[in-house]
């Protein structure tokens, strides 16, 4: 009875063993925005102590993140730009949305003193359509008055990758600039009409902090991390917003769709900042392709549960606005329709 009672003890301990080496084994890859990379890189950190799960995410921005899903070379891709019907239809299976978390894009540059300046919408947009070239035009200095703005020149700097930052950045200045519309657009990659390119968020801010008088667009973080300034923005109601958690949490305090696919700039909320956007993981909804397994499959829903779950405590130290309960509510129904080979995924 003890030989046997050992045995089967030996046997428990080895299973469980091999259970934990399995887990730790698994090894999940993504790819895209670069604008959620920081908090991405904290939760994958803190996931991998408590599960042995490994998660690889390259930011790589959100044109590249969403090319990588498509040719199905990852098990998830992250974006910052909703991705449009013409595209979801050339995909090779049905593509979700799950939203992680929102931030702000911010307005920042480099002049001497780095003081807080205020721009209006009107102001953004011609800066980056050409049409003002000096730091001292009279319309910034006449809404920035006290500060001694510079005979400087503006060097705009711009992403030269696909990128979901710009999708938000260009879709804002698309709602409150006709000229900018007409002549420009939105999308993630777009025909500059002037500027200086960079790869990335960390690109961009790189290259304001290197360069007198530039000016750039980044997330929150990134100008934060590089002790850049940035601008309080007007915004719909007439008011001087600075981009916080607080008043990027009131611009998504809108009627949320199922599938959580919805821009948030240009907002109604009195104090809600104008440029904010979601940052989504795109996934299959049939997780039963390529050589995928049912674990493999698993493992990824496991892992965007728990980041719009216990991993939305990373969000605010970072400085992205977690998400509100209804977009948690409105995630996990996207992520319980998740199926393999057709089959609810559990």
């Amino acid at each position: 009875m003890r030989i046997y009672s050992r045995l089967l003890i030996t046997a428990l301990v080895l299973l469980v063993a091999c259970s934990l080496t399995a887990q730790r084994r698994v090894e999940l890859t993504g790819a895209g925005a670069t604008f959620p990379y920081p908090l991405y890189n904290r939760m994958f950190e803190d996931y991998h102590q408590q599960t042995g799960v490994r998660v690889n995410y390259q930011g790589i921005g959100s044109g590249g993140g969403i090319r990588q899903l498509f040719s199905k070379t990852v098990d998830f891709g992250g974006t910052d730009a909703i991705v449009s019907e013409d595209r979801l239809a050339e995909a090779d299976g049905e593509i979700l949305h799950i939203p992680i978390c929102l931030g702000a894009v911010v307005v920042t540059y480099n002049i001497p003193g780095n003081p807080r300046l205020k721009m209006t919408p009107d102001i953004i947009a011609d800066i980056y359509l050409g049409n003002i070239d000096k730091w001292n035009d009279d319309r910034l200095v006449e809404l920035n008055p006290g500060i001694n703005l510079p005979n400087l020149n503006i060097a705009v700097v711009r992403r030269s990758d696909g990128s979901g930052t710009t999708s938000i950045f260009s879709n804002y200045l698309s709602k409150v600039s006709s000229d900018w519309k007409e002549r420009v657009g939105e999308g993630t990659s777009l025909n500059w009409p002037v500027g200086l390119g960079a790869r990335g968020n960390p690109g961009v801010a790189g290259m304001v902090q290197q360069l007198p008088g530039a000016i750039g667009y980044v997330e929150l973080i990134y100008a934060m991390s590089n002790n850049l300034p940035y601008a309080d923005v007007q915004n719909r109601s007439g008011n001087f917003v600075e981009p916080t958690i607080g008043s990027v949490s009131l611009a998504a305090d809108i009627d949320l769709p199922d599938d959580t696919m919805v821009s948030l700039t240009d907002t109604d909320a009195a104090q809600g900042y104008p440029i904010s956007g979601f940052t989504w993981i795109i996934i299959y909804r049939d997780q039963d392709y390529g050589r995928r397994s049912r674990n493999q499959a698993l493992e990824t829903k496991k892992l965007l549960e728990w980041m719009i779950g216990e991993g939305q405590k990373h969000a605010e130290p970072l400085h992205y606005a977690p998400l509100s309960t209804e977009a948690v509510r409105k995630a996990r129904a996207l992520l319980d329709s998740v199926t393999y080979n057709g089959q609810p995924l559990k």
